[in-house]
């Protein structure tokens, strides 16, 4: 009959996209065949693909069965304590163990107390437990700074659930052989077909395993396919040879100074000026010496500066960029590069038998101070020249820059970056002291974690002079986060005192009191936390504590034994 409602049944005949189209475009725009436009179209509609979903169903073909993964391999590290393994639960979720949410309050921020715990966790050789380990690698994929901690706690079970979940391939592609452990020397033939045959970052991992083990295997295996290699890969390849780095790779580096890319022959010098004894070291301390000299024609003796007149081919060789930045003179740009590369050791014969100290508080003529301490600044770095780094960083109290070459905050966190972790904490403390904490957060970022008792003891009482100050909190929200992640839980109680809101002065930010009472039980909270997350760790049966020292990033770190 014309102008019929239609029913489902009509309407089974249309096809899935039909339908599909229908409901996206609307009835109004778009009737699927069979049906009239109006009022009931939609219900018909909706009539129609419930239809057709139980047709689509019923008609689905079963396809082959998988083949049933193999087992999941054992993981034979001890058991993580129970109570340990409720926090890990706890962190992963980012939400505080008693009420509350969230990052504002007096409540802990957990997810960034991760980390600490996962390092802490693999200094004691725990295992994960087996049901932690979907949200161990889904808070690993959304950070990448978590990963190398989470996967070596998580262990080969982790990298085999990764190979079942596209989500988390990013575990395989981070360890080498597709999360097989690394190859050993007695297994050539693995290492071989890893090396010739794997993906990229699988290449890049292999190296570094290999490298970390041996130097001399990883450098030999590098150079079996060097000359192949694509000139963005070598340079991959070439910057694995930072760690372990030795005189044994000289000849390796020589020959890369030939190398077609500009970016390796930079690489190859820059690694090769890191070490004093090499051939390039010397060729620039040559160059270098031509350059700077002391003057003895004046009142007193002061640097005299030469800078290069050119830039020939055999400087280009050993990686001197000819072409200067904008806005930089080409002399000074030679100069620097060539200062920059020479072995410091060289200076004190060169000047007259000065000490580094003597040496940067001579004079230096015709506006080239800055030039040159700023490249012996890169030389001490480059080389870890702990005593040209005390030179050059200068007294901790002193005004402006804080020392004779340290021309940014950026080039003083480098230089401490070469002292002892004890020296580094005590400097940076009696910065604060100076200088307070306006300056001070790139500093604190490469001194060891926890926090000596001298530089904790200055960053809470340089706190307490902010606040007494009356200005706000959030100011200092940096070294506040800082503070709750590095100081040492036994900081604690001296926090105590500071929990009360202080009388606010006049010209003081109305409410900053509250406020600064609010972070510094924050961060008494979080300290005390942290306490109890290493209790935790360490409840299992005749465990011996363990330290939690976590060395900053710019700290040498101790090669592990053969």
């Amino acid at each position: 009959m014309t102008g019929a409602t239609p029913t489902p049944r009509t309407l089974a005949g249309s096809s899935w996209p039909d339908l599909v189209t229908a409901a996206l475009l609307g009835t109004d725009r778009r009737t699927p065949p069979g049906t009239a436009p109006g009022r009931t179209a939609p219900a018909a509609l909706l009539d129609a693909a419930a239809a057709a979903t139980v047709r689509r169903r019923a008609g689905l073909r079963p396809g082959r069965a998988a083949p049933r993964p193999e087992p999941a391999p054992a993981d034979g590290r001890p058991t993580l304590p129970a109570a340990a393994a409720r926090r890990l639960t706890l962190l992963l979720a980012d939400r505080p163990g008693t009420g509350g949410g969230g990052r504002r309050g007096t409540a802990p921020d957990l997810m960034e107390l991760l980390p600490q715990w996962l390092a802490a966790a693999n200094t004691r050789g725990f295992a994960a437990p087996a049901a932690t380990l979907p949200a161990l690698l889904d808070a690993a994929r959304g950070r990448t700074d978590l990963r190398p901690a989470a996967l070596e706690f998580a262990g080969p079970r982790a990298l085999w659930l990764a190979r079942l979940n596209p989500d988390w391939r990013f575990a395989l592609r981070s360890t080498p052989g597709g999360g097989m452990a690394p190859p050993d020397a007695r297994e050539p033939d693995r290492v071989a077909k890893l090396w010739e045959e794997g993906l990229f970052a699988e290449r890049v991992a292999l190296l570094a395993a290999v490298r970390d083990r041996d130097p001399a295997e990883g450098r030999e295996l590098l150079a079996r396919t060097w000359g192949t290699e694509r000139a963005e890969d070598r340079l991959m390849f070439l910057d694995t040879l930072r760690d372990g780095l030795g005189p044994a790779d000289e000849a390796f580096l020589e020959q890369a100074l030939a190398d077609r890319s500009r970016t390796v022959r930079a690489t190859a010098a820059e690694l090769l000026s890191a070490l004093p004894g090499s051939a390039l070291a010397a060729r620039m301390a040559v160059r270098a010496a031509t350059c700077v000299a002391v003057d003895h024609t004046g009142d007193g003796p002061a640097v005299v500066v030469e800078a290069p007149h050119g830039c020939d081919a055999a400087m280009e060789r050993d990686g001197v960029i000819p072409k200067a930045p904008p806005g930089r003179g080409e002399r000074s740009w030679w100069l620097g590069q060539l200062v920059e590369s020479a072995p410091l050791a060289c200076w004190p014969d060169r000047l007259g038998g000065r000490t580094p100290a003597q040496i940067l508080a001579l004079p230096v003529a015709d506006g080239w101070r800055g030039e040159l301490h700023a490249a012996w600044c890169r030389a001490a770095v480059r080389q870890r020249d702990a005593a040209w780094a005390r030179a050059l960083l200068g007294v901790a109290s002193a005004p402006g820059s804080g020392g004779p070459g340290a021309v940014s905050l950026a080039e003083r966190a480098k230089l401490l970056g070469t002292l002892p972790a004890a020296e580094r904490a005590g400097w940076v403390a009696g910065f604060i002291e100076a200088h307070g904490l306006s300056e001070a957060f790139q500093l604190l970022g490469v001194c060891a974690v926890p926090w000596a008792p001298p530089l904790g003891r200055a960053v809470v009482d340089a706190l307490n002079i902010a606040r007494d100050a009356g200005s706000y909190p959030w100011s200092f929200s940096g070294v506040m986060g800082l503070a709750e992640r590095c100081l040492d839980p036994a900081e604690a109680a001296r926090l105590d005192s500071l929990l009360a809101v202080p009388e606010e002065p006049e010209d003081a930010s109305p409410g900053a009191g509250g406020y600064w009472a609010e972070a510094f039980q924050r961060l008494g909270t979080t300290l005390r936390l942290r306490s109890v997350m290493t209790e935790e760790l360490d409840q299992a049966p005749g465990r011996t504590p363990v330290a939690d020292t976590v060395h900053s990033p710019d700290a040498p770190r101790p090669r592990p034994a053969p």
